[in-house]
């Protein structure tokens, strides 16, 4: 660990304690398992499009307390809504550890008990990570030694006018305007807004990262797709094609809380982003299909679609370049498992995270489907400018596939609800409900290299859970609140093998 970040790291490890955040010292490699045989051991392989894929487990896991305040001194829940490693931080230290800063993205703040008028925002988190590979099992308390995460910063975001950002259902729509297309916003009438003026609602669930600072994200709303400077700026909206925008009776209605007559459906839009930095390609996927494509109901909302535009010129047009449809893995019910992040890593290949909603805070203890799998474009029919682009034309009709298209391929991959992995880290699946259940809404990935010589093609996969704003200590828009549970906000990290990735990327 270079002697900068170690001091950095004593002085935010010392800055938690006083807040009341345990942050533990990661012990010395020579205490640490650190042999890849013992992870490879368990392996898992799979092959798609004739390459193989390696899950070789899991090394490690953090968490950040249900209570802990940001410095707004709001509760920094949801940050697994969307995450990203901060381009230039990831560096492998010569204790074997390794260290950077994760830039995290909550979705549209405390809303149990309905949505809220919650700026949105981006925080930063430093993190050092101690990779375990033994099978002895560590104790709760011991595992969080192998990922450390400490606060460091929020980012507020606003519109071109320097007005707040919201997470109230929009219930209005703001009008194109200078070169920006319609978008989702909030009666300013409304007795919760907290100005007069305009809102633009946002409910973020993707997050990309780029060089010079800026970053897009993925909003669940509209759905939308919005770039913001580094000092949380709105510069740019993308419109996604008619078939995907939500119309009652012909009209946009952006509501959350229904279902449209066509588009996306109720809180399903662009819950994933990602990019493909070679070519400045932007993806972005929904949640599960569109309401004409069977977006209704659990059991036909398989068929989602997957986009991607052109953004090697931001500034100006940024053309749609493909749609695709993905099928969604399945529950033993024949339920949708509906995807809540991508991952674009080579060839036309993605790693996908699809899971149930069982869980520390969800709607079980025992959950079924928590997984990390890969699906393939190469093959598929690229629908983009067809017939299916008007909502009239379902691509899937109640949940069938359309005879004329090619899905894409859908592999299994990553099992993190695996009882020996979640027991190697002090967690546990099922009963009982208590702080070592593995949470529920597990919502975002990111990569970064190994940097193993022996494993050219090994990544870190870095897991975060989005815990809803759950505490019974929170804070929301400075009002103290008792959610009658605590969940943490949890992270995983796995080793795991992915030869289609084109060096550097990551």
């Amino acid at each position: 660990m270079s002697t900068k970040f170690g001091l950095l790291l004593q002085v935010l490890t010392a800055s938690l304690a006083l807040l009341g955040v345990a942050v533990a010292v990661p012990a010395p490699a020579s205490k640490r398992a650190t042999s890849v045989a013992s992870a490879a051991g368990a392996a898992v392989s799979v092959t798609l499009d004739n390459l193989t894929y390696v899950n070789k487990g899991a090394v490690g896991f953090g968490l950040i307390p249900s209570d802990f305040k940001e410095s707004t001194g709001d509760t920094i829940g949801g940050i697994g809504s969307a995450i990203a490693i901060k381009p230039g931080t990831w560096k492998q230290n010569t204790n074997g550890t390794y260290s950077g800063t994760l830039v995290v993205h909550p979705d549209r703040g405390y809303n149990v008990e309905e949505p809220i008028d919650y700026q949105s925002r981006r925080h930063e988190i430093a993190f050092t990570l101690a990779p375990y590979t033994g099978t002895t099992k560590l104790t709760f308390a011991a595992a969080q030694q192998t990922l450390q995460l400490a606060y460091l910063n929020t980012v507020l975001e606003f519109e071109r006018n320097g007005t707040k950002t919201s997470g109230l259902d929009p219930n209005a729509i703001r009008p194109a305007q200078s070169g920006f297309p319609s978008v989702a916003s909030a009666d300013p009438q409304l007795p919760i807004a907290s100005t007069s003026e305009p809102h633009l609602t946002l409910d973020v669930e993707g997050l990309v990262l780029n060089a010079d600072g800026s970053y897009w994200i993925s909003d669940e709303y509209g759905p939308y797709i919005y770039r913001y400077s580094s000092a949380g700026q709105l510069l740019q909206t993308i419109q996604p094609p008619n078939a995907v925008l939500p119309r009652v009776s012909g009209n946009l209605d952006f509501t959350s809380l229904d279902d449209p007559d066509t588009g996306r459906a109720g809180n399903h839009g662009f819950e994933s982003l990602t990019i493909d930095p070679t070519t400045n390609t932007l993806y972005a996927m929904l949640q599960s299909a569109t309401i004409q494509d069977g977006g209704d109901d659990k059991g036909t909302s398989r068929y989602t679609r997957l986009f991607a535009w052109n953004v090697a010129n931001p500034t100006t047009s940024v053309p749609l370049i493909g749609e695709w449809v993905v099928p969604l893995p399945l529950s033993d019910k024949g339920n949708t498992e509906e995807c809540n992040e991508i991952k674009f890593l080579g060839a036309g290949v993605f790693l996908a995270l699809s899971r149930d909603g069982d869980g520390r805070g969800g709607d079980d203890n025992n959950s079924k489907y928590k997984q990390v799998d890969l699906f393939s474009i190469a093959k598929a029919t690229n629908i983009k400018g067809t017939k299916f682009d008007d909502p009239a034309n379902p691509v899937s009709p109640k949940g069938k596939l359309d005879k004329s298209v090619t899905a894409a391929t859908y592999v299994s991959f990553v099992n993190f609800v695996d009882s020996t992995q979640l027991g190697r880290f002090g967690l546990h699946n099922d009963d009982p409900d208590d702080v070592t259940l593995i949470d529920a809404k597990w919502e975002s990935l990111a990569l970064a290299p190994v940097g193993d010589a022996a494993y050219p093609n090994d990544y870190f996969l870095f897991l975060a859970a989005d815990n809803d704003f759950i505490s019974t200590h929170g804070v929301s828009l400075g009002v103290p609140f008792n959610a009658g549970s605590d969940v943490d906000n949890q992270f995983l990290v796995y080793r795991v093998t992915l030869p289609s990735v084109v060096k550097g990327t990551f």
